[in-house]
């Protein structure tokens, strides 16, 4: 079923991505993003120390706007510099690895792994839903929960992982629903040159 669910995922043309991480002290971490899960997408992260990125890619080009707290946990030198309104416009290394450059590249990961085992069923946003518990030998003390659709195709709401450390939901939706991904319309600097 999983096989069928991932299948399902890697077919949208659109979809919403939204993910949030707690660690066991309290801290936390956000992200969400728009993709057609090519190569148009707008993204933010932010956390719990007040950090937020911005990021739109359409094709080959990036905009990107941190804030004052993510340049400074970047490490950049943001001496006498506010909270900026302007986006940064660059061309997008299309051959870096994901996430290397801190840049999402649109796309988003579905695979099996693991050994799954079929858990509660439930509702998510009115969807009936499985849960398809998933353990890896690799990943010692973390389970996967996959809740997927046991009506129409079988996409995947919700993703829950749990580890001694830390745990991570991450939800899917508007699955298939117009990407409406835009360049920023004012406040844009070519950082290209």
């Amino acid at each position: 079923m999983l096989v069928e669910a991932n299948k399902a995922m890697k077919s949208l043309q659109a979809v919403t991505i939204t993910g949030r991480s707690t660690m066991e002290d309290g801290r936390w971490s956000s992200t969400r993003m728009r993709t057609d899960l090519k190569g148009t997408c707008s993204f933010t992260s932010a956390g719990s120390t007040g950090e937020k990125f911005e990021q739109i890619r359409i094709g080959d080009t990036d905009y990107v706007r941190p804030n004052l707290k993510h340049m400074q946990l970047s490490g950049m030198d943001t001496k006498g510099r506010k909270d900026q309104k302007n986006w940064g416009k660059t061309t997008a290394d299309l051959a870096a690895p994901a996430g290397e450059d801190g840049l999402t590249d649109c796309a988003h990961p579905f695979a099996s792994f693991g050994k799954a085992a079929k858990g509660k069923t439930g509702k998510i946003d009115g969807m009936p839903t499985v849960g398809l518990v998933v353990t890896d030998k690799a990943d010692k003390g973390g389970t996967y929960t996959f809740h997927v659709a046991t009506k129409g195709k079988p996409y995947i709401y919700r993703v829950v992982y749990k580890s001694p450390d830390f745990r991570t939901v991450t939800s899917y939706s508007d699955f298939d629903t117009p990407l409406n991904v835009e360049p920023p319309k004012a406040n844009v600097v070519d950082l290209s040159g």
